[in-house]
């Protein structure tokens, strides 16, 4: 059977599955769970993968919320295709995470439906904590990629692109000590924390000044004091530091830390920095896996925004590029909402439930299972894929091997700096 005929059976699975893919869309998003807390979410897509006559993973890869199912043909290539299902503190699905685990349901389940006619395997996986703690680098930490030729998922935007600019993200939180003290009566016997956090906010103010365009330093104050009259004895605040690779990452880091430093070496306070484990790595898109899918999406009646046309800076961060650096990978985008619409804002969560957000789920089930087929059943063009990722196999190793020494690099001079376990944060923009 050609590939033609095989895509055209996948597509009619998915149309024959869209009011159960909807109806976990919608459901996913009604309920919206926090990184590595999202129990209904996973819940239900196991479920709905074992309904369909498929084993599955539950606390798969060393986390509670992933999951994995595989099936297909003992021999042919391995394709992994991505859920996503983690939800933003106070705006829910604004990212639109119910998008991305149910495409990459539908397009595994699709694919199951070929039965024998499968010219290889699938690794579908339930992968948590994308907006926090970078699950997928938890779970490739595990083994969640070994064995597999390619990796592949879909994100919703405000415009088509074939892939999303990821630049690396790391997160840190810092935390201040001074001593408390009456604020009126004897302001002179404490030492104020608050002050030592806005002393070194407004020191990485001023750095941002002198950082490159394609790198990010942003934050908020977590803590700032119980009451003003007590000088305020704790303080805390927490940032995520972006840079292009893991490279710059590492340098563009330790210069943060000496604006924590300096906090609190200006107020005598003492401060704990505690950075990522897992830091995000920059995206690295294989560009014949994803004009593949581009011409899948086309075929669905998908036109492209030019990626070379984007606005200066325009990037997010993903635990998809720490997959990237490892198989050859794509993570295309859907537009579901106007252009004036940006993710992480109450107003796309609404759009990730609308008409054109059904649609996404749609088009991009079918995308995802057409650019699978393409890779599993035309030899040749495996080899392209391969050979693209080839080509920059060194300087993925590299990329690891830089986001190892970020997880265990010391920037600590003696002001009660250690580490911690928090993740990086994205996510996704």
């Amino acid at each position: 059977m050609t590939l033609d005929a095989l895509k055209k059976d996948v597509a009619s699975a998915i149309d024959a599955m869209r009011d159960e893919l909807l109806s976990l869309s919608h459901a996913i998003h009604a309920e919206p769970e926090l990184a590595l807390q999202e129990f209904k979410a996973a819940a239900r897509l196991t479920g709905a993968v074992e309904s369909h006559g498929i084993g599955v993973q539950r606390e798969a890869f060393g986390l509670k919320t992933a999951y994995a199912a595989e099936f297909g043909a003992d021999k042919g290539p391995t394709v992994a295709i991505l859920s996503e299902y983690d939800a933003l503190p106070g705006v829910g699905h604004a990212c639109g995470h119910n998008i991305i685990a149910t495409a990459g349901l539908g397009a595994a389940l699709a694919l199951s439906k070929l039965n024998g006619r499968l010219p290889g395997r699938v690794r579908y996986l339930g992968t948590p904590a994308e907006e926090r703690y970078g699950g997928k680098e938890l779970m490739a930490q595990h083994g969640a990629f070994d064995r597999a030729d390619a990796a592949m998922m879909i994100h919703p935007s405000n415009i088509n692109l074939i892939t999303m600019p990821c630049i690396a993200i790391c997160d840190v939180e810092a935390v201040f000590y001074g001593r408390a003290a009456h604020a009126s009566a004897m302001p002179y016997r404490g030492l104020n924390a608050l002050d030592a956090v806005v002393t070194a906010y407004q020191s990485i103010a001023q750095l941002r000044q002198h950082i490159k365009n394609d790198q990010r330093i942003h934050g908020i104050i977590t803590e700032g004091g119980l009451a003003p009259n007590i000088v305020p004895e704790r303080a805390a605040c927490r940032f995520y530091v972006r840079a292009l690779d893991a490279h710059e990452l590492l340098t563009l880091k330790a210069r943060v830390q000496a604006c924590f430093e300096a906090g609190a070496l200006a107020t005598g306070c003492r401060v704990e920095t505690k950075w990522g484990e897992s830091d995000y790595l920059d995206l690295k898109t294989n560009w014949p896996l994803a004009q593949s899918y581009e011409r899948n999406a086309v075929v669905l009646g998908r036109e492209f925004f030019p990626v070379k046309d984007l606005p200066p800076g325009y990037a997010g961060s993903t635990d998809m590029g720490n997959v990237s650096h490892r198989l050859p990978s794509i993570h295309p985008c859907l537009g579901v909402a106007p252009m004036n619409v940006i993710i992480h804002n109450a107003e796309f969560a609404r759009h990730a439930v609308s008409d054109k957000g059904d649609q996404a789920v749609i088009d991009g089930a079918k995308s995802l299972a057409m650019t699978a087929l393409d890779l599993m059943g035309d030899t040749a063009f495996l080899g392209r894929v391969k050979s693209d990722f080839d080509a920059t196999a060194d300087l993925s190793k590299a990329a690891l091997e830089a986001s190892a020494k970020l997880a265990s690099h010391d920037h600590g001079h003696g002001h009660g700096h250690g580490h911690g376990h928090a993740q990086a944060g994205c996510g996704c923009a």
